[in-house]
């Protein structure tokens, strides 16, 4: 049992406190607002929502502010107010080929039905620090030069790739298109027509929710796309990264990332149809894998999928990478890295589980420290008696020999 620690509960009290004014910071500042934080730092909401598994971006501003802008300690926050939710109906399967498209890519096809939309990224950045941006109430340079002119409509025509349908004056065209229901088809459909796609079939089995049922190994994709999507980012970029430096036989080509708003449909048990309930922000990636068949499959194409919520187009990619990883098995491949061992990779890509694991070292251990403590001592005093017991032998063995003869002339 643990030590009792005396003046404890007072010393937790005042540590609280001076969280709180190390959270505020210099009172003459004025503080951030939810508003504020959801509208400004809408890529920090995004990775909050996804690994804290809850959309709600006042609820992640909220938790991004009470942790003082640390991510891993507001996507505990959310998930343990997630807790607390009741559940009252399961929706239905997200129909992202009906996206309300933002953004998308494919670096498989330069000419894709609908083109390829930019959209808002860090791609094309030089990565140098605007300093407008430190003036209150100015706007960014790219901003300035917009509103000023000098790109003027020439910047939605840029913002599309070669080979894109143009957004200037066919905007009014593809807002039509989107109202006619004709969306933007998957790049991978392209693939799968010709039969060089591997075929994704519905195992028409019942989800499993792996919060409210552990994991079991082996793991089915449903669980392991579960666990992935509630991975932290870092750990899965690191894995995706290992398969790219020859950590695992991965090729792959982005066949199409996609993020904009798509319609959540819920079928309540008291009803006999489905009803909207609203729409989302979500990031998609496909990622196209080389296959080089066996005697029972042709050569072809394999896929490793990613979603998350908001905009998170690194972590989605990541995930992919380790989606297609862990599908060895089932493409009867050789498991020779980390990125391919499922127990490996989902036991150990939640931030969570691996940041309160991690933290509890902090606790008290003090009995267990004495234990071991006493135990060093023990293990040296015993090996100093044992050296001085050595060392005593060899001085009574050396004064047991006998005096040499003296040799005579």
């Amino acid at each position: 049992m643990y030590v009792a620690v005396k003046g404890g509960e007072t010393a937790i009290e005042n540590a609280h406190r001076l969280l709180d004014q190390k959270r505020r910071g210099a009172t003459d500042v004025p503080p951030l607002s939810l508003t504020q934080i959801a509208q400004q730092m809408p890529l920090a909401v995004a990775r909050v929502m996804s690994e804290g598994s809850l959309y709600d971006r006042e609820l992640a501003a909220l938790a991004i502010k009470q942790s003082a802008g640390d991510l891993l300690e507001a996507i505990f926050l959310l998930r343990a107010y997630r807790t607390t939710l009741s559940r009252y109906c399961v929706s239905r399967p997200l129909h992202t080929e009906s996206m309300q498209v933002e953004r998308r890519i494919s670096a498989t096809y330069k000419d894709l039905p609908g083109g390829q939309l930019l959209g808002p990224t860090f791609d094309y950045t030089h990565r140098l620090l605007d300093f407008t941006l430190q003036a209150e109430g100015e706007q960014p340079q790219a901003l300035q030069r917009s509103q000023a002119g000098v790109d003027g409509a020439a910047d939605a025509q840029q913002a599309t790739l070669p080979g894109a349908m143009p957004l200037g004056a066919d905007a009014q065209a593809d807002a039509a298109m989107q109202e006619a229901g004709q969306h933007f088809p998957r790049v991978l459909g392209l693939l799968a027509q010709e039969g060089l796609m591997r075929e994704e079939t519905d195992s028409a089995q019942p989800v499993p929710d792996i919060t409210r049922e552990p994991l079991d190994f082996p793991s089915n994709r449903m669980q392991r796309l579960q666990a992935l999507a509630r991975g932290d980012e870092g750990f899965l970029l690191a894995l995706g990264y290992s398969t790219q430096r020859g950590y695992g036989r991965n090729h792959p080509f982005a066949g199409e990332i996609r993020i904009g708003f798509t319609e959540v449909w819920l079928e309540p048990e008291e009803l006999d149809f489905a009803v909207p309930a609203g729409d989302i922000e979500v990031t998609e990636c496909e990622m196209v894998n080389q296959f080089v068949g066996s005697k029972d499959q042709p050569a072809q194409f394999t896929r490793g999928y990613g979603l998350a919520f908001g905009y998170n187009e690194r972590k989605v990619m990541g995930m992919a990478l380790v989606d297609r990883a862990l599908r060895a098995a089932e493409y009867d491949e050789e498991i020779t890295s980390p990125a391919q061992q499922e127990e490996f990779v989902l036991m150990h890509c939640d931030n969570v589980e691996a940041a309160g694991f991690v933290s509890h070292l902090k606790l008290p251990h003090y009995v267990d420290f004495q234990a071991e403590l006493e135990l060093i001592r023990k293990m040296r005093k015993r090996d100093a008696q044992a050296e001085l017991d050595q060392q005593q032998q060899q001085e009574t063995e050396a004064g047991r020999v006998p005096p040499q003869k003296e040799k005579r002339a």
